[in-house]
């Protein structure tokens, strides 16, 4: 199968792109489709991929500031042309699912989220740090985009549609974790499999020491992470917490936290790795769709204390790996963290179920999905095909 690659945007690093670097391993060659890239601002690796651009990548400003150009990007991504692709593999966080294609080529859609400016645009506005009135002034927008991006998301027309016409639609989606498949279902009316993103343990092992006096956070350092509740936590429990990573909101956060925190800002990955061998336990206080630092700390043998909902109800195994505290609060996590004093919880339960979400697991796990569909896809195009020439004769 002559494959493509779908991917919103490439001016910043995240997870959506972890997992783009591990799609491009799998199928070496293909060409990456995506709105705009900013070379100076991605990794070295990336210049050597065979990246397809759209007229947006000439935008003014647009790399180091895209959000203002959101509404632009459903008409960019409509402008791709797939033409000679058999498959096509979008990475999608944004529009990339949106891409036009013909009833004879395979779009399957791997979904990191729905798209979140667009469906929950007051908690994206919150993380991003936009004014509430804001939401106000582009609310009809918002309105538009939801239907362009619903309609982007369902069933493409038969196979027998005529002609090469550009149709669109996703034939499959995959999702990240239970509260993506929830979500695709519910903004999109669409069922999904889970394939969870591909996490490198390779850095991270358990100590033969005994667990340090500290609780530790690897994290940006903005509002939506709700590290606040950690430093509060720990401020009125006078336990010892050490956070590493930057962003907005350090100042507020060293203004209220006491003598037991302590920021340590970017630290390299070794050191951050023994920090996190070390820890009694990893603090998780945030809402997010998945979440690859739990399962770091698991891979060090430590112990995760999360909220409980999101991704960390698929990676962390309550009373075995950690445990959760159920409202966003600091009484809710400074009831847990006296909870899990009492626990005994083993580094090499957490060490082996951190195992499961390796990056070969998810390189078998996608691989073999998409060749399977594209299989089952070739067989109903034969037919398709065959039934429409007896019907002509």
């Amino acid at each position: 199968m002559k494959i493509a690659l779908a991917h919103d945007w490439l001016n910043q690093m995240g997870g959506a792109e972890n997992v783009l670097e591990q799609m491009t391993t799998m199928y070496p060659g293909a060409p990456v489709f995506t709105t705009i890239y900013a070379p100076e601002l991605m990794p070295e690796a990336y210049h050597q991929w065979n990246i397809r651009l759209t007229w947006l990548n000439r935008a003014p400003g647009i790399h180091r500031h895209h959000q203002p150009y959101l509404p632009f990007y459903p008409l960019a991504i409509e402008s791709m042309d797939f033409s000679g692709y058999e498959v096509i593999l979008s990475n999608k966080s944004g529009f990339i699912h949106g891409l036009r294609h013909t009833p004879q080529q395979l779009h399957i859609c791997y979904c990191l989220a729905p798209t979140r400016y667009v469906w929950d645009y007051d908690s994206y506005a919150a993380r991003e740090g936009f004014g509430s009135w804001l939401g106000r002034f582009i609310s009809p927008m918002i309105k538009r985009l939801q239907r362009w991006d619903f309609t982007a998301a369902q069933l493409p027309p038969s196979i027998s549609s005529p002609g090469g016409r550009i149709k669109g639609g996703i034939h499959h989606f995959i999702a990240i974790s239970r509260e993506i498949q929830t979500r695709i279902k519910k903004f999109y009316g669409r069922n999904s499999v889970i394939i969870h993103p591909p996490v490198d343990t390779s850095h991270f092992y358990p100590s033969t020491e005994p667990a340090g006096d500290y609780y530790f956070i690897v994290s940006r350092l903005i509002p939506y992470k709700r590290i606040d509740l950690a430093v509060q936590a720990c401020n009125r429990l006078g336990k010892r917490l050490i956070i590493v990573g930057d962003g907005r909101d350090r100042p507020a956060l060293e203004a209220m936290a006491g003598p037991t925190v302590e920021f340590s800002g970017h630290l390299p990955g070794d050191e951050t790795a023994q920090l996190m061998a070390h820890c009694r336990a990893f603090i998780f206080p945030g809402y997010e769709d998945f979440g690859i630092t739990p399962l770091e700390a698991q891979a060090a043998g430590r112990p995760v204390i999360a909220y409980g909902k999101g991704g960390v109800l698929d990676t962390v195994i309550e009373g075995e790996t950690g445990l959760f505290f159920h409202e966003q609060s600091v009484e809710a996590l400074m009831a847990a963290i006296e909870q899990f004093e009492t626990m005994s919880l083993q580094p090499a339960a957490a060490r082996a179920n951190a195992e499961r979400f390796k990056i070969g697991r998810f390189k078998r796990e996608l691989g073999d999905f998409v060749t399977e569909k594209w299989m089952e896809f070739v067989q109903k195009v034969r037919f398709q095909r065959k039934m429409a020439g007896d019907h002509r004769g």
